[in-house]
C-alpha cells in the first residue's frame, strides 16, 4: 500500500504531539545550534566590514614612535592610550607635504562619562570628505565650535547616552580614566549635535585644539621643557604638541613615500598606512575567537543532532506496534523509513526556523555591546549567506539523524511484533 505525503506528515506530526517535551527539547537544541552559527559568521563578516569602513575616509595616521596597531586604535577608534605625542612642528611639516591632500590635527587626554575628548580644527568638519560628500554634518541648528573659545561638538551616541544637547555646559575629566576624581574646572558648552556616521567617531566630543592646551593641568612638551598656558598669552608653536595626525594622501604612491620618510627614516614618528591594511591585520591576530566561537557552534550541532537521534530512538521503542500495524495494513517499509525521516526533518527544519529568532537576539545583544564600546554599527538584518545554507545544512543533519531509528522501524518484524502484543 502506498501512504500518500499527506498521510505521512499527519502520521509524523501527531507523534510529535504525542512527545511533546522531547520533541521540544530537541528543536530548542537545533535553534541554539542554528542561531549560533548564523550570528557568529554574521558577526564576524560585519564587523570586518564596519570596523574597515570606521577609517572614514582617511588613508593615514601619522603619531609617535611606536606600534601601528595602537596608533589606529587609538586615533581611528578612540580607544586605548595614546602611543605619545609628536611636536606641533611635524603636523605643520607634513601639512604643507605635496603629497598630503589634508592633514588635521588631533590631541587627547581626557574624557568626558567614558567617552573620548579630542581636540582638533574646525576644518575637520568642513572639508573632509568622502567621494566629494562630507563626513561630518551638523542638522538643524547646530553650530561649529568656535577655535578660541571653550566650546564643543558632540557625536550622536554621546548625546544619546549623556543627555547633553547645544546649550549644555560640561566638565571634562581629566585622563582618559572614566573613574578618575579629577575634573577640570573650565565649563565647554555644546554648540552641536552630529548627525551620525555609524563609526566610532560617534562617541567623540570634540572640541578647539586650543582648549585642550589650555585646560587646567595641562603640560605642553613641545621642546622638551615643561609650558603652561597662560591666559591670554599666546602659546607660541614650538611648544605645543599632537597626539596624532589624521591625513588624506593624493594617491598610493604618496604613501609609500610617506611611509618611507616618517615610518623608517624619522625617530620620533610612525605612519600607520594603509589603515585598512592595519585593521586587517588586528582583525587576523583576533581570528582565533572566532574561529573558537565556530568550534563551539559546530559543536552544538553535533550535540541537537544526538539530541535529535535519541528522542527519535526512543521513539521508535515506543511505537513498533503502531508500525507493525501499519505494515500488517499493507505500509511498504519504505513508507515508514519516509515518516521516520520525515519526522526527523520536520524536528530540524522547526529548530532552523527559531534559530532565525536566536540569531537575532545574539546580534541585538553583540551590536548594542559593539556600538556602545566603539561606536561601529553591527546591522542585525544584514544579509549573509550563512543565513540560508545554515537551515539547509541543518535539515541536512535533521534527516541523517533519522535514518538510523528509521532503519530500525524499516527492519521491523510484523508477525513478532503483533505476538507479543497479543501475548
Amino acid at each position: 500500500m502506498s501512504v500518500p505525503l499527506g498521510t505521512m506528515l499527519r502520521i509524523a506530526t501527531r507523534s510529535m504531539r504525542r512527545h511533546a517535551l522531547s520533541t521540544s527539547i530537541t528543536v530548542l537544541s537545533a535553534a541554539l545550534a542554528a542561531g549560533l552559527v548564523m550570528a557568529v559568521f554574521s558577526i564576524a563578516a560585519q564587523s570586518t566590514r564596519a570596523f574597515q569602513g570606521g577609517a572614514l575616509g582617511f588613508d593615514a595616521v601619522l603619531g609617535a614612535r611606536g606600534s601601528t596597531t595602537q596608533l589606529v586604535l587609538n586615533a581611528v577608534f578612540h580607544l586605548q592610550t595614546s602611543p605619545g605625542n609628536l611636536p606641533y612642528s611635524t603636523y605643520q611639516e607634513i601639512a604643507q607635504d605635496p603629497r598630503v591632500a589634508a592633514a588635521y590635527p588631533y590631541a587627547v587626554g581626557d574624557n568626558y562619562r567614558g567617552f573620548r575628548i579630542v581636540g582638533t580644527v574646525p576644518e575637520l568638519f568642513t572639508r573632509h570628505e568622502i567621494d566629494g560628500e562630507k563626513v561630518f554634518h551638523l542638522p538643524g541648528n547646530g553650530e561649529l565650535f568656535d577655535p578660541g573659545k571653550r566650546q564643543a561638538i558632540i557625536g550622536s551616541v554621546v548625546a544619546q547616552e549623556t543627555g547633553l544637547r547645544r546649550g549644555l555646559p560640561f566638565h571634562p575629566t581629566h585622563t582618559l580614566d572614566e573613574g578618575s576624581d579629577h575634573h577640570h574646572h573650565e565649563d565647554f558648552v555644546v554648540t552641536g549635535v552630529l548627525a551620525p556616521t555609524n563609526s566610532p567617531a560617534d562617541r567623540v566630543i570634540w572640541i578647539p585644539i586650543e582648549g585642550m592646551y589650555r585646560m587646567e593641568g595641562h603640560v605642553l612638551r613641545g621642546t622638551g621643557e615643561d609650558y603652561v598656558a597662560q591666559p591670554g598669552v599666546p602659546i607660541p608653536d614650538e611648544h605645543k604638541e599632537v597626539s596624532a595626525v589624521m591625513l588624506r594622501l593624493k594617491s598610493g604612491h604618496a604613501g609609500m613615500g610617506l611611509l618611507k620618510d616618517y615610518g623608517q627614516k624619522d625617530k620620533q614618528a610612525s605612519l600607520a598606512w594603509p589603515i585598512t591594511a592595519e585593521i586587517q591585520t588586528l582583525f587576523q591576530r583576533l581570528s582565533w575567537v572566532s574561529q573558537v566561537l565556530v568550534l563551539v557552534a559546530y559543536l552544538i550541532v553535533v550535540v541537537a543532532a544526538g539530541s535529535l537521534l535519541a528522542s527519535l530512538y526512543n521513539t521508535m521503542n515506543e511505537r513498533r506496534r503502531e508500525f507493525a500495524i501499519l505494515r500488517s495494513l499493507g505500509a511498504r517499509r519504505a513508507t515508514l523509513l519516509g515518516v521516520i525521516v520525515l519526522e526527523s526533518v520536520l524536528i530540524a527544519g522547526l529548530g532552523a526556523l527559531l534559530g532565525y529568532g536566536v540569531a537575532w537576539g545574539i546580534l541585538e545583544v553583540a551590536a548594542g555591546n559593539i556600538r556602545e564600546e566603539t561606536g561601529v554599527v553591527v546591522e542585525t538584518l544584514a544579509y549573509h549567506p550563512v543565513l540560508w545554507w545554515t537551515p539547509l545544512a541543518m535539515i541536512g543533519v535533521g534527516a541523517l539523524a533519522g535514518l538510523i531509528p528509521a532503519w530500525k522501524a524499516y527492519s521491523t518484524d510484523v508477525s513478532r511484533e503483533l505476538s507479543q502484543s497479543a501475548g
